[in-house]
């Protein structure tokens, strides 16, 4: 069976800024560098210290895949759905035609940072008026894959790798998520879907990308975007390396239409985006349940 390496289209360096009441992230894909990647719109990697969070707000037309990667977050809706997800585990959010919620840290014992990472996915357009929904992932529901002699390791939090197959129907829109972390000396030929955009987010240390004279280098908080070419992704961490390389390898379907965005309502026409704050501000065509609404969780931050 032959492969067709993927190669890289580019490399961007995510910076920190504010973002939601007191919290900092790193954005790297939904900025001037990268607006969108469709079906992505956004990815953030998320530090929310104690007195920090999203207090209440609204979405429609995409979903949020939030993955915790330490401490916890409460998240909490005026359809009255609450609950936690904590270190490991992951959230689909389905906002559709409207939800309003808030999601805030937990406090951690030692007063550290709970931290996380959040991609925001597009809608088809058939199906940005559907209802809201949820679905939490917990850790222990992820497969795991071990690979070149256990150098690498692979949690399949949605598609598959090394002949392991993730849980199904997490989201609407098709998106692969991989956690990899490969040691030194550690290599990984991953498949990946033929026509899905394809990014790979390095969490820690670094890793080489690709094959021959487009192999390259890639640090901590950068994110690799692959060429829409291709069938495989190569990630190889040297055998001198000092440490090796934790990051999340993600793909997803590319859907055939306009992106209109304005903050958190994505749609496909300026008139959608007007129709969307009219909803929004008339509790209206999903927004109901919005009027006199606070959540418990948001409320010392909205005083």
């Amino acid at each position: 069976m032959t492969t067709n390496p993927r190669g890289i289209a580019k490399v961007l360096y995510a910076n920190e800024q504010p973002e939601g009441a007191g919290a900092v992230v790193r954005r790297s894909i939904g900025t001037p560098q990268l607006r969108n990647l469709s079906p992505f719109l956004m990815l953030d990697h998320v530090n929310i210290s104690p007195g920090a969070g999203f207090p209440d707000h609204p979405h429609r037309g995409m979903e949020t895949i939030t993955y915790v990667l330490k401490g916890a977050i409460d998240h909490e809706d005026f359809a009255g759905n609450r609950g936690t997800i904590e270190e490991g585990d992951l959230q689909f959010m389905t906002a559709g035609k409207g939800i309003v919620h808030a999601e805030m840290p937990r406090a951690n014992a030692d007063g550290s940072p709970n931290a996380g990472l959040q991609l925001w996915v597009d809608l088809p357009k058939e199906l940005k008026n559907c209802d809201a929904r949820y679905r939490d992932l917990r850790a222990s529901e992820i497969p795991k894959v071990e690979l070149d002699d256990g150098k690498v390791r692979i949690k399949v939090i949605s598609g598959q790798a090394g002949g392991v197959e993730s849980l199904k129907d997490l989201a609407y829109t098709p998106v692969w998520w991989l956690d990899i972390s490969v040691a030194p000396g550690g290599k990984l030929a991953q498949p990946v879907p033929k026509g899905w955009n394809t990014f790979a987010y390095v969490i820690s240390g670094s890793a080489s990308f690709g094959e021959g004279v487009q192999k390259r280098e890639v640090k901590q908080f950068h994110n690799v975007v692959f060429e829409r070419e291709g069938d495989v992704v190569n990630i190889e961490v040297p055998a001198e390396a000092k440490e090796g390389v934790h990051l999340v390898l993600i793909a997803g379907q590319v859907h055939d239409q306009p992106i209109v965005q304005y903050g958190p309502f994505v749609v496909t026409s300026q008139a959608e985006v007007r129709q969307a704050f009219f909803d929004y501000q008339t509790h209206s065509n999903g927004f109901e349940r919005a009027k006199n609404w606070a959540s418990e969780i948001g409320k010392s931050m909205m005083a």
